[in-house]
């Protein structure tokens, strides 16, 4: 596609309204956030130009709809990007402050600027699935919190008179939601074919047990079907951020974290128990250490060395297969 025919445009979502800018033109539209909002502005860029490439950030809930609507539309080729990597751009183009007009008019120069790859929607079943592994994450974080008060509650007799059943109730309220929704999502897996395969190679590998499974499972089944494994890794936030400049600074690699947070919480615990239960994780891991590296870092790159390993299950229908995933360590 010739750039010169390309309208860029850029939408800043948020939970009423969309502020909407055109690459190259100052003033921006503003639409609401809900059904006839989405339809009027669908209307309103159709009229724009023959061809259209609309980018908005990835929040969620707040784009899910908008998103499924403008991807309907064979004149929008539509763009989801990730916050950071469009905060990043934005300050490369000098934009220091932050409002949805500054957001809309960055995303808008992102749109005709930058590699450009069109959103595909999740399948139904994955989405649904990623909402309950979600709001169970949440839950399971609460239910946590919860169980640190009851514990405070307990060092003063009176607080733990007082307090004590009633923390107590909640408690156990919150994990028998939390144990519901682990049902319900496992019901959801188990009747679609593809993630019920999945599931059942995340189970075969060492340190990924079912809330684990469940967990990975309902974020990497929204994933494009066209990434690599590379760029399963970048989708994480578990690529590494160089710092240098000439020869006078050299930072310590970092991992980047402009990705998904759910999904790197949720390799960290299989992560943690693989170095301890996997021998060719627990190899890797010790041979990091012994080259010098932070315990972080080692088990950083056993994370990563995971998530290569799902790539690979996924992609090839195999169960995992730690020979292949670890060669110098079996």
């Amino acid at each position: 596609m010739d750039k010169a025919e390309v309208v860029g445009v850029g939408i800043d979502v948020s939970a009423r309204e969309l502020v909407v800018a055109i690459s190259g033109q100052e003033p921006e539209h503003r639409f609401g956030n809900h059904p006839t909002g989405h339809q009027a502005l669908i209307a309103w860029l159709l009229g724009q130009g023959k061809q259209l490439r609309v980018c908005l950030e990835a929040s969620g809930n707040y784009s899910l709809d908008l998103s499924l609507a403008l991807h309907q539309q064979k004149r929008i080729a539509l763009g989801v990007v990730n916050p950071r990597l469009a905060r990043r751009f934005a300050e490369s183009l000098g934009y220091r402050s932050k409002t949805d007009p500054v957001d809309a008019h960055a995303l808008a120069e992102y749109a005709v600027r930058m590699p450009y790859s069109v959103w595909a929607p999740p399948s139904p079943a994955a989405l649904q699935l990623r909402a309950l592994v979600r709001m169970i994450a949440a839950l399971t974080r609460m239910a946590t919190q919860q169980k640190n008060r009851e514990h405070a509650a307990r060092a003063s007799q009176i607080l733990a008179t007082v307090l004590g059943p009633e923390l107590a109730r909640h408690t156990r309220y919150l994990e028998q939601r939390v144990a519901k929704l682990r049902q319900k999502a496992r019901r959801l897996v188990a009747q679609d074919p593809e993630l019920e395969r999945k599931w059942q190679q995340l189970l075969s590998t060492p340190g990924i047990g079912e809330v684990s499974a469940l967990q990975i499972l309902g974020e990497l089944a929204v994933l494009p079907p066209t990434l690599d494994a590379r760029q399963w890794v970048a989708q994480c936030g578990l690529d590494p951020k160089r710092h240098e400049s000439g020869t006078s600074v050299q930072g310590k690699p970092r991992i980047s974290k402009a990705g998904n947070r759910h999904l790197r919480a949720a390799l960290y615990m299989p992560a943690l128990v693989a170095v301890h239960c996997g021998p060719g994780a627990a190899s890797f891991y010790r041979r990091l250490l012994q080259d010098g590296k932070a315990k972080l870092v080692a088990l950083t790159a056993v994370m990563r060395k995971l998530l290569h390993g799902i790539y690979g299950m996924f992609q090839h229908g195999e169960n995992y297969d730690e020979a292949k995933l670890f060669p110098v360590c079996s």
